[in-house]
């Protein structure tokens, strides 16, 4: 007898993921039965969101098993429609969707105004009728013939779409709006016709009933529509930013193309006025660039030969030449519109709740108004009575209420939040900002502008010993006077020419601006968070950091020149209580024996400390005074020295600071935080604190404009300003507040008008007639402008 063992499941190698316009959708039952099609019956799907408020199906899928022809097919196949993928900042791509959803809407309009011109002379003759308002002709038997007239296209034309899509939705085993709208009119309009030919029933018929039903749900549907594009203008508006042509320059000359056909490294002619139409770098020329539709920031922008340009961003007054670096997909713009897209089709946790209620919604109302009906039937015995009760629950329940009330308050949210250069990258991290209540920063480059500049340089000694003198002059010009200082920061230059660091990068930048060439480097080692160690050429070992490191690893070596380091120490303490940054460099000089094992080091000759300042950015301290008024604590955490710390801290106005720290105790702190109950976001750079942020509740990069996909950040700031925090957590607090007025009207309508609607408050007799005995036209009134309220509610985000 042999065993298998058992496979591990395989995982395709490659994912994709689109987003789909999808159509046809009424409520939130439609945008579950698509996402259940395409996650059951189609293979090679990982994942599927359908968001019913901006109607787009975010589908994750295997690209070698199945294709975007297959997931158009299945989503067709279910009874709804769904377009092609389109470039984000394709104007005219998007300008194919907006004209189906808006073929969509005229077409809604056209079966509405149907409706009303046959509804309103029904309404009119019936209500007339039954309050003798007219003459007794009204009451011959040819009228309700006519009335049926007049019903009837209502009820096939300008209802069709609620039978297609109800019969659809029990094809798929669910049940939609439609169902109900389609049962609940059908039942008042056969319930007539049986009036018409059966005589024991009665006399009176209730078509005006069944058209107004329809009529007024249409209206209803049409508004809602409306509404729900413009929580969408945001996506639009930024569409729009992207121009359809550029001036590309071949020779001498200069021709229009379509901005599809510019390629990376064309060089493209741009005149005062003009939108870039792609990311790239000036080349020649000078002029102001007005970013503001990108970060939310007013004030254009210097730009010279060498500065970045992002493209749909505006050309100020002077003509520029710029070399394309990103086009396409690949632009800050076309990036900054596919993380809003993806980040208003997510679904926030707070519509879990929702989403199980919607799963049962239509069946629960269903069996309630069979109920309904048999009960009233069984107390009076009039099947008018029950008819009417059975209508009116049917009609009055409104599952789109619960499918828009947290999607459309995202879509405004986020839309604004985009406006203003405040991008969430998934709509829990919006809901999480609204909870934040400690804010932890880190120093460089998140409170301090992240340019640090060289602001002092000291020798521990006078002399500049000979191994390093020969190194920077040669051998031969022993004469060639060299200062100490100068000295230490050729050594520190020398050692840091490939360092990414920030300090180390402004050392090798003071170097070069002093005209002073670095040695070449033969060895390289970080210390993470500590310092370096470089092996130059000649027999220089360099090592650079923190005072504290080179003390701790090299005691010996510093005790015998006590003296010198006391001195040099001293200065560093004076630096760091300005708030700058000083690190030691040292020199070891190497001399080789006659084989490896006789090499011998001598000492410390050389020793000095360069201190360094990054300026606060303009805005930190009313940045942090902003965050403060929101009722949020605020701490630093940073790997500099207590006394920089402090000195930075102090200026900004942070509550509580911790310096020294390796990366690995800034997630200990962050976590320490968490693990007495807060909320803790993170605001950082995403470049050197992507642990962090991530670490953190909330992650906060501080990008730029043309730097947004930064994958670390659950918010990001494309402005670059931390004037942009105050915004985002008040854009989220009040987008999570409409979000619970939303939901709080969605329950509270149906929970409180359903048993209304089935006649529970009939027996009081003090209440108004209209609410004792609800009737279906009140009923459809009701229904048709609940969901137009909670897409108008979440609107007034757009004013925040």
């Amino acid at each position: 007898m042999t065993s298998e063992t058992p496979q591990s499941p395989t995982f395709p190698e490659v994912i994709e993921r689109i987003e789909l316009p999808v159509t046809g959708m009424t409520c939130a039952n439609c945008a579950m039965t698509i996402e259940r099609t395409l996650k059951r019956k189609v293979p090679g799907v990982l994942q599927a969101t359908v968001n019913f408020a901006t109607e787009r199906a975010s589908v994750d899928f295997d690209p070698q098993t199945v294709t975007i022809d297959t997931l158009i097919a299945a989503i067709r196949k279910a009874g709804y429609d769904a377009l092609p993928p389109a470039d984000e900042t394709d104007p005219l791509a998007s300008d194919a969707e907006r004209e189906a959803r808006e073929a969509e809407i005229r077409d809604q309009e056209r079966k509405f105004a149907v409706g009303l011109v046959f509804t309103l002379p029904l309404f009119v003759l019936s209500m007339g009728r039954d309050f003798g308002l007219i003459g007794h002709w009204a009451h011959a038997p040819w009228v309700n013939w006519f009335f049926l007239a007049l019903a009837t296209p209502v009820q096939f034309y300008t209802a069709w779409d609620y039978y297609v899509g109800g019969l659809k939705s029990l094809g798929n085993r669910s049940a939609n709006m439609d169902v109900l709208v389609a049962l609940g009119s059908s039942v008042a309009y056969a319930f007539s016709i049986g009036v018409l030919l059966s005589p024991a029933l009665g006399h009176h018929v209730y078509f005006e009933t069944s058209a107004v039903i329809i009529t007024l749900i249409k209206l209803g549907k049409v508004l809602e529509a409306r509404a729900k594009g413009k929580t969408g203008s945001a996506i639009r508006e930024l569409i729009q930013l992207q121009p359809q042509t550029a001036t590309l320059i071949v020779g001498e000359q200069t021709r229009d193309i379509a901005v599809s056909k510019i390629r990376v490294d064309d060089v493209l002619l741009v005149r005062p006025g003009g939108r870039i139409p792609c990311d790239g770098i000036v080349v020649e020329g000078e002029s102001a660039v007005d970013e503001s539709m990108l970060t939310g920031e007013p004030i254009a922008v210097d730009k010279k030969p060498g500065d970045p340009v992002a493209g749909g961003t505006v050309n100020g007054f002077g003509l520029l030449k710029i070399r394309a670096v990103r086009v396409g997909r690949d632009t800050a713009l076309s990036r900054i519109v596919r993380m809003v897209q993806e980040a208003q089709g997510s679904k926030a946790p707070v519509q879990a709740l929702a989403d199980r209620v919607a799963a049962v919604f239509v069946p629960t109302i269903i069996v309630l108004a069979a109920l309904t009906g048999i009960l009233w039937y069984a107390i009076t015995t009039d099947i008018v009575t029950a008819m009417i009760r059975t209508v009116a629950v049917l009609v009055i329940a409104c599952p789109c209420t619960l499918g828009l009330a947290t999607p459309t308050a995202i879509m405004a949210g986020m839309g604004r939040g985009a406006k203003s250069g405040i991008l969430f990258r998934n709509s829990t991290g919006l809901q999480e900002t609204a909870r934040i209540d400690v804010l932890v920063f880190d120093k460089t480059g998140t409170l301090t502008e992240g340019k640090p500049e060289v602001s002092g340089i000291s020798a521990a000694t006078n002399d500049v010993p000979e191994p390093v003198r020969n190194q920077m002059v040669g051998s031969d010009r022993p004469q060639d006077p060299i200062d100490p200082q100068t000295a230490i920061l050729w050594l520190a230059a020398s050692a840091e020419q490939g360092s990414e660091h920030p300090l180390g990068r402004a050392i090798v930048r003071e170097a070069e601006n002093r005209g002073l060439s670095p040695q070449r480097i033969e060895h390289f080692q970080a210390f993470g968070g500590s310092g370096i160690a470089a092996h130059l050429s000649g027999g220089l070992a360099v090592r650079i950091g923190k005072p504290e490191w080179m003390v701790m690893h090299h005691p010996d070596a510093f005790a015998s020149i006590k003296d010198a380091i006391h001195s040099l120490l001293g200065w560093v303490q004076q630096e760091s209580a300005l708030g700058r940054t000083a690190v030691i460099v040292s020199v070891t000089v190497e001399t080789e024996g006659p084989t490896a094992s006789t090499s011998t080091i001598r000492g410390f000759p050389f020793l000095g400390a360069i201190s360094l300042s990054d300026r606060l950015k303009s805005d930190a301290a009313e940045a942090v005074s902003a965050i403060h008024g929101l009722g949020i604590q605020t701490v630093m955490l940073t790997g500099d020295n207590e006394k920089t710390a402090s000195a930075i801290a102090a200026e900004a106005g942070i509550d509580q600071w911790k310096a020294g720290l390796q990366p690995e105790e800034k997630l200990a702190a962050i976590a320490d935080l968490q693990s007495q109950g807060h909320v803790v976001g993170m605001v950082g750079d995403g470049i050197n604190d992507a642990p962090a942020l991530a670490k953190a509740h909330v992650g906060i990069a501080i990008g730029t404009g043309t730097d947004v996909a930064i994958e670390s950040a659950d918010v990001i700031l494309t402005g670059g300003r931390l004037s942009g925090l105050a915004r985002a957590i008040r854009l989220s607090r009040a987008t999570l507040h409409i979000i619970r007025q939303n939901l709080f009207w969605a329950f509270g309508y149906n929970v409180l008008l359903i048993p209304v609607a089935a006649g529970l408050l009939y027996p009081i007799e003090g209440l108004p007639m209209a609410l004792r005995q609800l009737h279906p036209i009140l009923a459809a009134l009701a229904m048709a402008f609940s969901s137009v309220s909670v897409v108008t509610n979440s609107l007034r985000l757009q004013r925040k």
